[in-house]
């Protein structure tokens, strides 16, 4: 039988990056992402359960592999420490996600609603899973984040996978996640950030979002897509001229 080993914490970001990163959103995030050279930062597969939440944070992580019964037999209640899936629970803090390779299974619940639970009062704010849950109805009741391939009654061992590892790089949609990354999650998907970029992303897309919000202006009142978007030479001066306007009314 595997016996967990004691996992590490994560470091987290500055929770300013963190909330301004979550205003930006996860589209946005990804097409800048692209331009700083990571061309594909979507967690494939998982969507939202719980439309209209949209919000980031640090990854925790979760390695799931495929069940093996000399390695792990431990039943649904059997031996609490052994079930390594409650031991990224015991990290969470304030805004933390937590992101579980599940290796797509869609008959492993890899969280029910008793361990939500515990995630919503410790104060986490999402979590991806390339996989599924279980007590998904009471689960979207708990004000978290939920970006699932789908839900089963079965629970986290029942057929093919058991949990392996906490806070280790995973693949969750495909996509590899380091445990502190930020996730950028909303009714488009889940976006990695990777830590060493966050800082310059943020600078990007804050640029990106400043422009889009005159662009999409200027379009509501028919304004030419050729001119306004995406931001022509030509519109430009213009764009500059209600920026300053902008920003003189802010004062």
């Amino acid at each position: 039988m595997v016996t967990p080993n004691q996992s590490q914490d994560i470091t987290r970001p500055d929770p300013d990056l963190v909330a301004a990163l979550a205003r930006i959103g996860s589209a946005t995030a990804s097409g800048e992402l692209a331009k700083l050279g990571v061309r594909s930062a979507h967690l494939v597969g998982p969507v939202s359960h719980t439309p209209g939440v949209a919000t980031a944070g640090p990854a925790l992580t979760l390695q799931f592999v495929p069940r093996r019964e000399d390695l792990h037999a431990v039943d649904e209640y059997d031996n609490p420490d052994r079930q390594l899936h409650r031991e990224v629970l015991y990290h969470v803090q304030p805004g933390d996600f937590v992101v579980v390779d599940a290796r797509g299974s869609m008959t492993s619940g890899v969280f029910g609603e008793m361990m939500l639970t515990y995630f919503a009062g410790r104060g986490g704010a999402g979590v991806v899973i390339d996989g599924c849950i279980r007590d998904s109805g009471h689960a979207k009741q708990l004000g978290i984040g939920l970006w699932l391939r789908g839900v089963t009654p079965n629970f986290h061992t029942q057929t093919d996978v058991f949990p392996y590892a906490v806070n280790v790089p995973v693949a969750c949609g495909g996509t590899l996640v380091m445990p502190g990354d930020i996730i950028v999650a909303d009714d488009d998907g889940a976006v990695v950030v990777p830590i060493a970029l966050a800082p310059r992303l943020l600078e990007t897309a804050g640029e990106h979002a400043e422009w889009e919000e005159f662009s999409r202006l200027r379009l509501s009142e028919g304004g030419d897509l050729r001119r306004y978007y995406p931001l022509s030479d030509e519109a430009r001066p213009e764009y500059e001229q209600w920026r300053a306007g902008q920003a003189a009314a802010q004062r």
